[in-house]
């Protein structure tokens, strides 16, 4: 059983579905717990990663963390009930992962987590807690990094439960590489020359629920925007903050930060492709653009993905208006370099997790 629940985890589960399906040995089910319900969080991006269709909707959305976990892991403990599943397989961080994961361990069923071992080393991130519980009760913890093996050891996991397979989320956009580049660019960026615009995601609490952090970051943001424009589509709680803080006014998609709605898979990395630079605070994009050499800036403090600084593309610069500002002047003053791509994301992570599991079903029956 493979459970999705967040836009962050379709990109992650696709290539897995494909290769534990490819082989025709094992059976799969596709459970979407409903978690980013919307279609431009959900369904486009089912669409364009060729995903089938769940198996099981389990239509859970909104509410505390405390209270989308709960209502997660109920509604999926009756579907496991119903699928008596042999293995279950989470991906990433998000509430959905956990509740898996826990749902899991109490039925005693084995969980196997792909992108395990990652840690900020910031438990005010909801992110921290959900990757340090899902990575305790895991039977087999699929990494994307030596720093992440470092991690679980130190944390007393078995070296033997512990693979170190390559990043599944790469898999995803080798795959679709062609596709992303041969597309015509979203509405908003029809004018936009390559190599002369920003790309920026804006979603995490930290950021968006808090006033003077939203201030900060909208402010330069829009200082950037005077000397290259940058197009900002707008995860819904960032939207949401705006609003609450008496900002809507500015969601008006006009002038050189060009605000828009979510954007599928595909047309978002066709503008990070083209992209002379990225603002975000997400993790996977910092992934994304490690792999394809576009200079990304984190505003946060700190990062569970350490090796996109190593490789040169990732700089954290916090929420300050100032420090931002200067970190993009830095960066669009430096040429473009060749992408420094890690060990083993080479676009088969996916095949390497799916020997994995049928290796330890196997020995498992």
């Amino acid at each position: 059983m493979l459970v999705a629940g967040a836009r962050p985890n379709f990109m992650k589960v696709a290539p897995v579905h494909r290769a534990i399906t490819a082989g025709g040995r094992l059976r799969t089910s596709l459970v979407h717990t409903g978690q980013h319900h919307d279609p431009e969080m959900s369904e486009v991006f089912f669409r364009d990663l060729g995903l089938p269709e769940p198996d099981a909707h389990l239509g859970i959305a909104g509410g505390s963390h405390a209270e989308l976990t709960a209502r997660v892991m109920m509604a999926l403990d009756r579907a496991i009930e119903a699928e008596r599943p042999d293995l279950v397989v989470v991906v990433g961080d998000v509430d959905s992962t956990l509740a898996a994961a826990l749902v899991a361990s109490k039925r005693r069923l084995p969980l196997a987590h792909i992108e395990a071992g990652l840690r900020s080393r910031d438990r005010t991130m909801p992110e921290e807690t959900n990757r340090i519980l899902t990575d305790r009760v895991s039977d087999l913890l699929f990494v994307t990094e030596a720093a992440a093996v470092e991690n679980l050891m130190a944390e007393g996991v078995p070296r033997e439960a512990i693979h170190l397979v390559g990043n599944v989320m790469i898999d995803t956009l080798f795959a679709c590489r062609e596709r992303i580049e041969n597309r015509p660019p979203p509405p908003i960026a029809r004018d936009l020359v390559e190599g002369d615009f920003a790309l920026a995601t804006l979603h995490r609490p930290a950021n968006v629920d808090d006033r003077e952090r939203l201030r900060e970051i909208l402010a330069a943001l829009y200082e950037i925007a005077g000397r290259i424009p940058i197009v900002l589509p707008l995860h819904p709680r960032t939207r949401a903050g705006l609003e609450r803080f008496g900002w809507g006014d500015r969601i008006d998609g006009g002038g050189p930060l060009r605000l828009t709605e979510p954007m599928g898979y595909l047309d978002f990395m066709h503008l990070m492709l083209r992209s002379r630079l990225v603002l975000t605070d997400s993790g996977g994009i910092q992934e994304e653009t490690t792999a394809i050499g576009t200079p990304c800036l984190t505003m946060r403090e700190n990062t569970e993905r350490p090796i996109t600084l190593h490789s040169g593309t990732n700089r954290l610069v916090g929420s300050s208006r100032a420090k931002i500002v200067e970190a993009a002047d830095e960066a669009l003053a430096a040429p473009r370099t060749d992408p420094s791509i890690p060990p083993l994301w080479d676009g088969r992570a996916a095949e390497r997790i799916a020997a994995v599991i049928e290796r330890f079903l196997s020995s498992h029956k």
